[in-house]
């Protein structure tokens, strides 16, 4: 249940980070979110309720620039909560324009296992340095050009897919950076479909990333992400065929969007 609960709390960024590694050069106007944006998501093992994920976007500023500061946490839930507390924050802080993040922060507490690591990013010279706070311990990695923390990947995919030129079959890859590892995340474009949520019928673009098959998913392909077919591009729904199970997250809760939330029809 352990490794459940961990995937969950981070599989919203990750899965949906699936754009090639190229700049935005898009305008404030053009963003797909803005300042008071928050999302609630609640995740399903089987028939439980497993624990629930959120977000949050405010307008600061780090080292004199411009930035939104990104807040994500998760907390398990119910009869998990009693056997096995987890209660995660994530926090990242991504240039205003170009989307790209200066600074990610991973400071989790699952089952009384900690973390407290800060990673700085210095896109000119092509570094992050990693703070394990915990252990006391800096480190300087190199690192892809337009590479993104888990956080940011979420935020730069909204503003960089174009639903217009989108092919059934197209794939993509992203250069990550997470603790002290380089890494390419694929994603393959599924197609559109119609996905059922709380809040009525809503146009979605399926997605399948590709993940490791073995200690955690039941295979390569066990993984599907729908999000919304207009401005916002939010994520609607997660399904995932684990090595022991099957999890669902969907979206639960939202507030402060910039664009119309697009529904089709109401339940």
């Amino acid at each position: 249940m352990k490794k459940i609960i961990i995937l969950l709390l981070t599989v919203f960024a990750t899965t949906t980070a699936f754009t090639p590694g190229m700049e935005s050069t898009n305008s404030l106007d053009q963003l797909a979110f803005e300042e008071g944006e928050w999302f609630k998501f609640r995740i399903h093992y089987g028939i439980f309720n497993a624990s629930y994920a959120e977000m949050k976007v405010t307008k600061a500023r780090l080292k004199g620039k411009p930035v939104y500061h990104i807040k994500g946490k998760g907390k398990s839930t119910g009869l998990l909560h009693l056997f096995f507390k987890v209660d995660d924050k994530y926090e990242t802080y991504i240039d205003r324009e170009t989307v790209k993040p200066y600074r990610f922060i991973r400071d989790i507490d699952e089952g009384g296992h900690t973390k407290n690591i800060q990673i700085d990013f210095d896109h000119e010279a092509g570094t992050a340095l990693v703070h394990d706070k915990k252990h006391k311990e800096k480190t300087t990695v190199k690192i892809a050009p337009s590479t993104q923390d888990m956080m940011s990947a979420f935020y730069h995919l909204r503003n960089m897919v174009d639903i217009e030129t989108l092919n059934l079959g197209d794939e993509f890859t992203l250069p990550m950076f997470f603790d002290k590892e380089n890494f390419d995340f694929k994603l393959k474009y599924l197609g559109e479909e119609i996905v059922k949520t709380k809040f009525g019928k809503v146009a979605a673009l399926k997605f399948r990333p590709y993940v490791q098959s073995g200690r955690v998913f039941e295979e390569e392909e066990s993984l599907t992400v729908w999000i919304s077919k207009d401005e916002n591009k939010i994520p609607l729904k997660i399904k995932a065929k684990l090595a022991v199970g099957s999890l669902t997250a969907d979206l639960d809760a939202f507030k402060g969007l910039k664009h119309s939330f697009q529904i089709i029809a109401n339940e």
